[in-house]
């Protein structure tokens, strides 16, 4: 082994050593781009000359197929690490936190810190010194935004822990930070990593219920009680896209939507434990919520807007939408007849299956469109997308529009726009 060889491998066992030697974070060695890493520099210490140009064969298309360096991965890794630290950081102020979670923590972050450096360039001199080949393999460049945080900026990383802590404590961990919006699985959050993109600035008409949503989950980010919401009325009108602009709108304030279908409504009291202690704030998103009589859903979902012996936690809310007021069918073979002798206190029973959307604290009611807000909807999006058209013609075709397909509402005004949106494109291309 040559010189130059001899003095790459030293470098390369001491990134193992230091990869070795983590106490809170050998997670973020364990994704596809650490453990790449990893093999890379073990090929190269044990100089097998095939086994590192395919080990960096397969480092340099893991970062080309994940389109991120090893630096603006790392830093990834650390933000949404989670470990005795985050995980504890993410609920109490540092300054709570024992003196030798946060050493460890510092520990980790220089050793981290020296991971950082780990340059491109260098393993692809490595790789030709250790393996003797005349060309270097080609660097994989590409280039990156900033972090969201200034400690890599710092000379010694470990200065940087208060920072991570307040970053934690904001911006969640795991999954939490890395998404905004939920769905449960059956037995935890899965992250939405395309959730739909509507913004409240897209949506028009029905100011006074927007007003009122808006102001309750106001109240939910500034730590008061909020109220459940049921938004109920006509379809298309807009109720499931102004729950899920919310979270668009206030992702970064620490607003998360979780999407439970009415299948998994039993699961609610599971989910509420979940996130019971983290300093987010979430909304339980139901939509199109109806029962069936007997429905094991409805139970669920009344110990939770009412609660039980355990107290409501303040940073969760259930937000659903509904085409019905009276969520529970109810059919006139429930009403009770004089004859009827299965049940001494009948109309108690009519009157709890009635009464059930009276549970949520705040109804917001969407009606349907008229004419005049179909056609300000209409304009609204126009306008947005920037449509070449007159007014008149405009009010025109969407009429035309409506009386052929869906009828008045918000989800026919956007159906509308989007295929004038093609048809006009289309027709101004040569």
């Amino acid at each position: 082994m040559g010189g130059l060889a001899a003095k790459a491998i030293a470098h390369v066992q001491r990134y193992r050593q230091q990869a070795m030697a983590l106490l809170l974070y050998q997670s973020v060695l364990e994704t596809p781009t650490g453990q790449a890493l990893l093999a890379l520099l073990e090929a190269i210490c044990v100089e097998d000359s095939d086994r590192c140009l395919t080990a960096y064969g397969h480092w340099f298309r893991t970062l080309a197929t994940h389109q991120h360096t090893w630096q603006s991965h790392l830093i990834e890794q650390i933000l949404q690490s989670e470990n005795p630290f985050s995980m504890q950081a993410q609920r109490w102020p540092i300054q709570d936190l024992p003196p030798a979670l946060i050493e460890a923590a510092s520990h980790d972050l220089r050793l981290l810190q020296a991971l950082y450096t780990c340059e491109g360039q260098q393993l692809s001199q490595w790789v030709q010194t250790v393996c003797q080949i005349p060309d270097a393999p080609v660097v994989w460049a590409i280039a990156t935004p900033p972090a969201p945080v200034s400690f890599p900026t710092l000379p010694d990383w470990a200065a940087g822990s208060a920072e991570l802590a307040t970053y934690y404590r904001q911006r969640g961990v795991g999954v939490l930070g890395q998404y905004a919006a939920f769905r449960w699985s059956g037995h935890d959050l899965v992250g939405i990593p395309h959730p739909d993109p509507i913004r409240l600035s897209q949506l028009a008409a029905y100011d006074h219920p927007r007003r009122q949503l808006l102001q309750n989950t106001e109240f939910l980010l500034a730590g008061y009680p909020a109220l459940h919401v049921l938004l109920y009325g006509s379809r298309g009108s807009g109720k499931s896209s102004l729950v899920k602009a919310l979270v668009n709108e206030y992702r970064d304030r620490g607003l998360r939507l979780i999407e439970v279908p009415k299948a998994d409504l039993a699961h609610l009291p599971t989910i509420v434990e979940r996130v019971r202690d983290l300093p987010q704030k979430f909304i339980i998103f139901v939509d199109d919520l109806s029962f069936e009589e007997d429905d094991d859903a409805f139970k669920a979902l009344k110990v939770v807007l009412e609660g039980s012996i355990t107290a409501r936690p303040q940073n969760v809310v259930v937000y659903a939408t509904s085409n019905r007021r009276h969520l529970i069918r109810e059919y006139f073979a429930d009403r009770p007849r004089p004859s009827d002798q299965d049940e001494v206190q009948a109309w108690d029973t009519v009157q709890e299956k009635l009464s059930f959307s009276d549970r949520f604290g705040l109804t917001l009611t969407f009606t349907a469109a008229d004419q005049p807000t179909y056609l300000a909807i209409v304009h609204h999006l126009a306008t947005q997308a920037n449509l070449a058209i007159e007014p008149a013609e405009l009010d025109r075709r969407a009429l035309q529009w409506a009386t052929r397909h869906n009828g008045r509402s918000g989800r026919t005004a956007r159906q509308f726009i989007d295929f004038l949106t093609a048809e006009l494109e289309i027709g101004h291309q040569p």
